[in-house]
């Protein structure tokens, strides 16, 4: 596939201690085969500094194609990638949450498949290859264990790691889908019905992730697990539309 533009999807609250790195680490990310790089933010409602420091990055970056979202209440993750992804001009888009927990260096990991015409959608894997990763939370690793098993008992895939932050589509792909849910259920959720288009091409490559405390920002809880395990019955069983 020849791809000219991929547009990078951020979504972001409350994220003014992490934000501006986030952007710079995403402009200076070099790409290969010239592609040329969209950035998206949404700014999710935020009520701290996050917008001032949105736009001082704007501002001081005139040449960057940067698209910002802005919306008046929080509405969750799923809810952002929508708004992005209605804005997005690129061939393939990428979902970059404004964390640092995953590294914009790393996008022609994802893109590389997906260049070469093997792939229409790719995740990249806490838990394949040897990439650097923080060890924290066992608990959310046993979790994410768990939801990436059930995913592919209902999917009949054989992924490694649903719950992956990191997700890389062909833009044409992800448009013939539905997205419903708003918050962190998105994940289960687009791989339940990416899952089910006809002949769909889904890699995953290992990644390297950075993780963060709670003490530093880091937002999903318990009951976000929770809501994930329920969207992996929902969206394979009960609402598969």
């Amino acid at each position: 596939m020849h791809v000219q533009r991929l547009s990078i999807l951020i979504p972001c609250y409350n994220e003014e201690q992490m934000v501006g790195d986030v952007l710079k680490m995403v402009s200076k990310a070099e790409m290969i085969f010239q592609v040329q790089k969209e950035i998206i933010i949404i700014d999710d409602g935020s009520f701290d500094n996050t917008p001032a420091c949105i736009q001082r990055f704007i501002q001081e970056n005139p040449g960057e194609s940067i698209k910002l979202i802005t919306h008046q209440t929080n509405r969750g993750k799923g809810a952002c990638v929508r708004s992005g992804l209605a804005s997005a001009t690129g061939d393939v888009i990428i979902i970059q949450d404004a964390d640092l927990e995953y590294d914009p260096s790393e996008y022609n990991k994802l893109l590389m498949p997906i260049a070469k015409g093997h792939a229409d959608v790719v995740y990249g894997s806490r838990f394949r290859g040897s990439e650097a990763h923080r060890v924290l939370f066992f608990l959310h690793t046993l979790g994410n264990k768990l939801l990436t098993f059930w995913s592919n008992v209902f999917t009949g895939l054989n992924l490694t790691d649903m719950e992956t932050g990191f997700k890389m589509f062909r833009t044409d792909v992800i448009r013939k889908i539905n997205l419903k849910e708003n918050r962190f259920g998105f994940e289960p959720e687009v791989t339940a019905k990416i899952s089910r288009i006809k002949n769909i091409r889904i890699y995953e490559v290992g990644i390297s992730y950075y993780g963060r405390q709670y003490e530093q920002g880091k937002k999903i809880r318990w009951t976000d697990g929770m809501k994930a395990i329920y969207c992996v019955f929902k969206y394979n069983i009960f609402s598969r539309k």
